[in-house]
């Protein structure tokens, strides 16, 4: 038989070795941690040649350093024919970067309504405050983007699986559409990880991440990152911005943008030591991805059927709006948040206070159960509109099912509950 090249492995066996190296030096297995804030040469010729890209090397941490470049190179590894990938401070960094690198004053950006919180905040405080016009539509509704395509159009964004929402939109439909009209589609699939979803296979251009979730697992590092899945053609890019950067760095425009015009200029770039911290959790993703699913219909199969739950919401169930949608898109999985409502905010807050399994905490993604009450915390300062539209209620209570025994969770949420 064959030996199977590195790019037929299926995803279990590149998450653990793609990307994956012995150090030259010294034999390790473990990404080493370089530690240091700079990188000495002997001659200063040879670093004015790293500085103007005639050499390869390494100059400064803020720039990149080679334990985030091997962090870099295992992400890559977990999509199929990806171009590359950046590492930076956190999954808002790779948000922020990601779409600096595409837009700038005079823009516009097309986005799903149904947005984490904090992504909102970054559109209607910071990007719309550089001159950059945000047009919000309904996540689902693919008529609605393309009302809202124009020559100004820098991009579309989006979420795999709306956060808390747990909206689906068919995101083959909209890459579809996106494509007619040379658009770049940037999906934030922290949720769904490459495990669940490989953006190339559905038209996405960039996938952003926030590693500090799933990627990693743990619940002990902060780092986001960006990765360019190799779908779209930058060479034949509208914008000025990419045209320019392809003069230096070629098909790896977008990436070069980001990375050395953005990242390393705005300063945030991925700690040494936050990349091995993530870097941890990539062999175990499968496993961990298959139990958080397996989890969190079960645990949301319960709340359905409990007479104390208003609503119960997961992709999972098959009575959710996208639950065909989500079936074909994730390949019968549906990611790891549950939603509950209970009435009223003062219940909402009596069931959270009374688990005693589940961390009160808004973090996500992480191998405990984790349960919150984003009207208010995350979602403080929203309008009741804006809250409504992003399927915030003051009722509303979001589940991050970890990886415990189910059947504890269930009987712990069913004690606070009642």
């Amino acid at each position: 038989m064959k030996k199977k090249d590195s790019t037929d492995w299926r995803f279990s066996t590149r998450v653990i070795h793609k990307g994956s190296k012995k150090d030259p030096t010294t034999g390790a297995t473990a990404i080493p941690i370089y530690q240091t804030a700079s990188f000495e040469y002997e001659e200063i010729q040879t670093l004015s040649d790293v500085f103007h890209g005639r050499q390869f090397g390494y100059q400064y941490s803020r720039v990149t350093n080679p334990t985030i470049t091997q962090f870099e190179n295992r992400v890559t590894g977990l999509h199929q024919d990806a171009r590359g990938s950046i590492g930076v401070s956190s999954g808002m960094a790779a948000i922020t970067t990601a779409l600096f690198a595409l837009c700038g004053a005079g823009d516009e950006l097309i986005l799903a309504k149904s947005l984490f919180g904090g992504t909102y905040y970054l559109m209607k405080h910071v990007f719309e405050n550089f001159g950059v016009k945000c047009h919000f539509v309904n996540t689902t509704d693919i008529s609605a983007y393309e009302k809202k395509i124009n020559k100004k159009t820098a991009a579309i964004f989006l979420e795999t699986i709306g956060n808390p929402k747990l909206d689906v939109p068919n995101i083959q439909s909209i890459t579809k559409l996106a494509n007619t009209h040379n658009i770049p589609v940037v999906v934030d699939s922290t949720v769904t990880t490459p495990y669940l979803f490989q953006g190339k296979a559905n038209g996405v251009s960039v996938l952003v991440y926030s590693a500090t979730k799933y990627l990693s697992g743990s619940g002990t590092t902060v780092a986001g990152v960006i990765t360019d899945t190799g779908h779209f053609d930058w060479r034949k890019s509208k914008s000025t911005r990419i045209q320019e950067a392809g003069k230096k760095f070629g098909e790896m425009a977008f990436l070069g943008r980001c990375q050395r015009q953005i990242c390393s200029n705005t300063g945030c770039v991925l700690p040494p030591f936050n990349a091995f911290l993530t870097s941890l959790g990539f062999d175990t993703l499968p496993l961990r991805m298959n139990k958080h699913c397996e989890n969190a219909l079960k645990l949301a199969t319960f709340f359905d059927q409990h007479p104390k739950v208003k609503e119960a919401r997961y992709p999972g169930l098959k009575k959710h709006p996208d639950h065909s949608v989500a079936s074909q898109q994730f390949d019968q999985k549906f990611g790891g948040i549950v939603t509950l409502r209970v009435e009223n905010k003062e219940k909402a807050f009596n069931v959270i206070d009374k688990t005693k399994i589940a961390r009160t905490l808004v973090n996500i993604g992480d191998t405990k159960t984790l349960v919150v009450h984003p009207q208010s915390t995350i979602y403080r300062d929203f309008s009741e509109e804006e809250a409504e539209e992003a399927g915030v209620f003051t009722d509303l209570i979001r589940v991050s099912v970890g990886l415990e025994d189910c059947q504890d969770l269930i009987e712990d949420f069913d004690q606070a509950l009642k």
